[in-house]
């Protein structure tokens, strides 16, 4: 079984995570996995923190000249900002007192109901784990995971739809969207709609504002059969919405059409069936019409690309604060602001990819799982063969 556990704080000395159930013989380096941190660090209407930061990822264990052992894979990632915080965050005893508490939880952040949680007396002990920067190191998960996935020709990209209201309609080849987001400051295929949300966010930001926003995920190359049917936590489409809503500041998640199933009937929604002997070796043969269903089908995949969208808040920190309450007096005042982005859509949608890569890793792995990837791939071989025979 594919798993994986985070640590760190973001002001802390370091993130590290440990991913376990790799298979050996996965080819693997750090510069695979630096490359979508980068990604993660870029984005219009980032704060200060990514001109500090500059994500390099050390493969602690794992790995052994190139290619996965077989046992857990360890993952560390310094932050450069540590250097500040020595004292602030240390873990001695000695040198508490030395940074005046947080007091001013922020609205539609982790701070207030985390204090009353783990009976805190300082939002600090909260923010710190609750903080985005967390997300880093789930990246890097994700591009393990996708180094799994890239064996088997299945690829997952993501772009950016919606920021601040400003909303465009993309569609066609997704290489091509994926392409074409990259060049994006904002991460959108659209160029002109790229121009309005990179407005929306300078008008954000001169009024001490946030913005946030809708991107999308995109798995093409998944053969049908992944999930199940038979039990809830199995479920593909609740294991990839659970992922996604476990990120970060993510209110919504969207399958296929989502909302809009609730708005048509039944002749145009569901997705009708063909077949031809020759067609995608995913769906032995199989195909439909449409993609509706967002290539998941009873909880399973069904062979057709697989579409998810993720609706994300504005950012709670804002530089023109909203009303909070003094823990100490209870007394009213403005909330803290902490350095922060005004929005962070973009960086968003590189975390929504990791998280998706990870849950299709492990219901791939669960699938034609084996110790090796070249038991994987006869595993894998096999079941393509079988259900190109019905």
């Amino acid at each position: 079984m594919l798993r994986y556990l985070t640590a760190g704080e973001s002001h802390g000395k370091l993130l590290n995570a440990i991913l376990e159930g790799m298979p050996s013989g996965v080819p693997l380096d750090a510069a695979m996995i630096d490359a979508d941190l980068a990604r993660r660090q870029k984005g219009y209407g980032r704060g200060g923190r990514m001109k500090i930061e500059k994500d390099h990822v050390e493969i602690a264990t794992g790995v052994r000249w190139g290619k996965t052992m077989g046992g857990p894979v360890g993952l560390i990632v310094q932050n450069r900002d540590w250097s500040h915080w020595l004292e602030k965050m240390a873990p001695e005893a000695e040198h508490e007192g030395c940074l005046e508490p947080f007091i001013r939880p922020r609205p539609g952040h982790a701070d207030l109901p985390g204090i009353l949680k783990y009976d805190h007396k300082d939002v600090r002990n909260i923010l710190e784990r609750s903080s985005a920067r967390e997300t880093t190191m789930r990246v890097a998960i994700g591009a393990v995971s996708k180094a799994i996935l890239a064996n088997f020709g299945i690829r997952i990209v993501s772009f950016v739809t919606e920021i601040g209201g400003v909303s465009v309609s993309v569609s066609g080849d997704y290489a091509e969207l994926f392409e074409k987001a990259e060049a994006s400051e904002v991460r959108c295929p659209d160029q002109e709609g790229s121009k309005r949300m990179m407005a929306a966010i300078d008008d954000a930001k001169h009024n001490g504002d946030t913005l946030g926003g809708i991107f999308e995920v995109v798995v093409t190359g998944v053969p049908a059969g992944l999930g199940s049917h038979v039990h809830w936590d199995r479920k593909l489409d609740g294991r990839l919405a659970g992922a996604l809503m476990s990120v970060q500041a993510i209110k919504g998640v969207e399958v296929g059409i989502g909302f809009e199933v609730a708005r048509r009937p039944g002749s145009k929604v569901h997705d009708e069936i063909f077949y031809n002997r020759e067609g995608s070796k995913l769906a032995g043969g199989y195909y439909h019409g449409s993609n509706n269903a967002g290539g998941i089908e009873g909880g399973m995949s069904n062979g057709e690309p697989i579409r998810l969208r993720a609706a994300m808040k504005p950012i709670p920190t804002l530089t023109k604060p909203l009303r909070s309450v003094n823990i100490e007096t209870k007394e009213p005042l403005e909330a803290a602001w902490e350095r922060s982005d005004h929005c962070a859509v973009p960086a968003a949608g590189v975390v929504g990819e990791a998280v998706v890569a990870f849950e299709i890793a492990r219901a791939f792995l669960d699938k034609f799982g084996g110790d090796s990837l070249q038991e994987i791939r006869r595993n894998y071989d096999g079941y393509l063969e079988q259900i190109g025979k019905g």
